[in-house]
């Protein structure tokens, strides 16, 4: 049971390691877009997104739902974006300390 977690941390986690995949996530997370919506929103064809789409589905991060030819996305649990949130503050707080690092001493 254990390394079967590991293993889906693991592809939860390759998720995470495309910038276009992580903006996705970001765009979504005030509610559904359309895959046109999001494709236009993030400069990429909508072939280009949709093979990052179907693997954060494939992931179980994004949910859809069809309206006629539509196709809408939405984040699948919201835990998600509290984990994406804790993330970007761990690397705020990085480039603060590294620019702190950086800043000639005063004195």
């Amino acid at each position: 049971m254990e390394d079967q977690i590991y293993q889906y941390h693991a592809e939860m986690c390759q998720v995470f390691s495309h910038a276009k995949r992580l903006e996705a996530i970001n765009l979504l997370r005030d509610g559904e877009m359309s895959v046109t919506e999001l494709a236009q929103k993030l400069g990429l064809t909508v072939g280009n997104l949709s093979q990052h789409l179907s693997m954060m589905k494939e992931r179980h991060i994004l949910l859809t739902r069809k309206e006629g030819n539509m196709v809408y996305y939405r984040i699948a649990n919201p835990k998600l974006l509290r984990c994406f949130d804790m993330m970007r503050e761990m690397l705020f707080e990085q480039i603060r300390h590294d620019a702190a690092l950086l800043e000639p001493s005063m004195g």
